[in-house]
Order: structure tokens, then sequence, then C-alpha cells
């Protein structure tokens, strides 16, 4: 029997009104164990998700979810809605992002029922935005977007590279995006890792957003240790900068973590972890503001060496290998217990068809 047509539903655009974050991961696809595009594939999402689509834009589509859906260069792209900057906006958005995820995995699992197929995500990249603007009432003075993406580019790999990497990655960017901040690194198979790493990049990126200049000079003037020799290199895409394994005086994702291997500014030898933590503590309460109580914990933990970084596997695990089915989302966990936002409140009511008022 022939499936019934999917509707389409154009969505109007959002205009923010309050700061606000968001994720995307990328997953590549597998075909019976073969790397496949997923447009050769599919053509378009609406090809194995059933029922009725919300188009968003282009070649996107909401989810029932709230998040949104599309094939971008050969993976599969999963964004979620907006969450506006506010405590637990990371875990919220976190949320988002693995109920897509477990979402596309789902009717992913139908088709592969219908076709006599087996297929598998394999999670590629995460993307962290946060919104930009200057402190209200303040002038500009050379505070620039495109500053502050340089100047973070000293500050946030070390702690993202515990929370995030792994020991095959190769580097955490940093890219203006007009009006917004996108950190770029590998996919965390982990839920609570994720949102970990989330939570870090907004409380950072909006406490360095208030400083008085986006010049690297401020780096000593808050104490953050610098590894010596460290020089970004251009993003591989769009504009921006990445700190790759190649701009450290050896790779930092496959040394061991606790060792006092890096000649920092300022600050002797130090190891990784010890870097990573001088950084957070730097940022302890800005981070702290915007933490639910499960993630600021699990922060402090993954510092500390109480919780294991993906780092300190003698490999890459494999749960990358089959996102939603080897890691997935866990609904009882205690993020999964907050409230949903304003912005999501109102992109899911849209997606239903429910009234907005």
């Amino acid at each position: 029997m022939a499936e019934r047509k999917k509707l389409e539903h154009p969505s109007a655009p959002q205009q923010l009104r309050l700061a606000a974050m968001g994720m995307e991961a990328e997953c590549s696809l597998m075909l019976d164990d073969q790397p496949v595009r997923p447009e050769s594939l599919f053509g378009s999402p609406r090809d194995f998700i059933r029922g009725e689509l919300m188009h968003r834009q282009g070649t996107s589509y909401h989810l029932p979810t709230g998040g949104a859906v599309y094939f971008d260069t050969g993976v599969i792209e999963v964004a979620t809605p907006v969450v506006e900057i506010e405590r637990g906006c990371a875990a919220r958005s976190g949320r988002s992002l693995w109920e897509a995820l477990q979402f596309i995995r789902g009717e992913l699992d139908a088709w592969d029922a219908r076709q006599g197929k087996r297929t598998r995500l394999v999670g590629f990249s995460a993307h962290y935005n946060v919104s930009f603007e200057l402190p209200p009432g303040e002038p500009a003075n050379g505070r620039s977007i495109e500053k502050l993406a340089h100047l973070l580019t000293f500050i946030l790999p070390a702690p993202v590279m515990l929370l995030a990497t792994n020991r095959r990655s190769t580097g955490v960017g940093v890219r203006p995006r007009t009006d917004r901040i996108e950190i770029t690194s590998d996919f965390t198979p982990s839920p609570s890792l994720m949102i970990a790493t989330a939570t870090l990049i907004a409380g950072v990126v909006r406490e360095v957003m208030k400083w008085p200049t986006y010049e690297l000079d401020e780096l000593a003037r808050h104490d953050i240790a610098v590894i010596r020799g460290f020089h970004p290199v251009p993003h591989t895409s769009r504009k921006g900068w990445l700190a790759r394994f190649s701009c450290y005086p050896q790779n930092p994702f496959t040394c061991d973590i606790d060792k006092d291997l890096w000649r920092t500014e300022g600050h002797g030898e130090l190891s990784l972890r010890e870097i990573a933590g001088r950084t957070v503590r730097q940022f302890w309460r800005p981070i702290r503001r915007l933490s639910d109580p499960f993630t600021f914990r699990l922060i402090g933990s993954v510092l500390r060496g109480h919780t294991p970084s993906f780092l300190e596997l003698d490999d890459r695990p494999p749960e990358y290998e089959d996102v939603g089915t080897l890691c997935a989302w866990d609904a009882v966990s205690p993020p999964a217990q907050l409230g949903r936002s304003r912005y999501e409140r109102v992109v899911i009511r849209a997606i239903s068809g429910s009234s907005c008022a």
C-alpha cells in the first residue's frame, strides 16, 4: 500500500528578542556497514521520516520534537531550536538534540525493517552556538565578533578537549557567524558530557563577551594559562579559527593529560588537565549561573579526574559508531526533568498546529 503523502508546512522565521543558544550534530550514515551519502540514498529526509513534516527552509524540516533535520554535504545534520540563555539552557538544548537524534534513529529503524537493510549513524561533529551582543549601553571600542572568536580560540580548547573529544580528534574551532559564536568539535557520544560541554561554552562565551577589549593582552589580565608556541590556524570551513593538533608543540589529543608536558606563558609547566581546570576556575561563577546542578557537578568531576575523559581511553570508544543505539538519550536523567524553554514551546506548538497564544 502506498504511503500517505507527507504534508509540508512552511515555518515562519523567528525574530529573537532574548539572548539564546543552540546545538547541532552531524552524523555520517552507514548502510549495511558501508558508508553512503544520505542525499544519494534518500534524496530528502521526507523519504524515510513517516508522517507530516513542517518545512523549515531550503531542504530542512522541523521534527515533532522541535528540532530540525537536513542533509549537509554527506552527513545527516540535526539542529535544536534556539533556547534562551538562563539556568539550565544547555541541558534543555542538549535534551532537544538527543530527542531529535533518537527520533531519527527510530525512523531509520522503521525504514530498515521495510527495506530489509541495516543503517547506522556514526557521530561526526557537534556545533555549539551562542548569540553575540555587546553589553547594553557600552561602546564597541574595537570589539567585534571576529576578534572575540580569535580570543576564544586561546581560552576554550583545553576544557573542551577534556569534556568532548577523543584520541582521534584533530581540533576545536571557533567561528564568528554574524550574530553568534559557533564552537566546533567532535560529536560526543554521551548526552551528559555534550550538555556539560555546552554549559561550559555558554558560560565562558557570555562572560568573555563582557570584557572591555578582545585583544590577546586580556588573557594575562584574567590569568588564563596559554600554551607557549600555540598558534591557531584559519578554520577549514567558513571564517574562523581552529586549534588544530598541529598548532601545538605536540598533539594534545594523544598525550597523557595528567603529565606536565606543556610550557605555558607565565604559569610554568602544566598538564592539559591543569590548564583546563585553571581556565574553568576563572569562569566558575558564570558557568554555575547557567548550569543545572547535575551538569555543574559533572564538569568538576571530569576536571578533577573522578569521571573519565574520553582522552583517557586507549582509543575512540565504540559508542561513536551507532548513535541512538549504543549511545542514547536517557529520559530519566536529571536534565530530562527540566521544563521546556519559551522558544522551545513556541516551536513545538507551531509544529503540532496548536495555538501559540
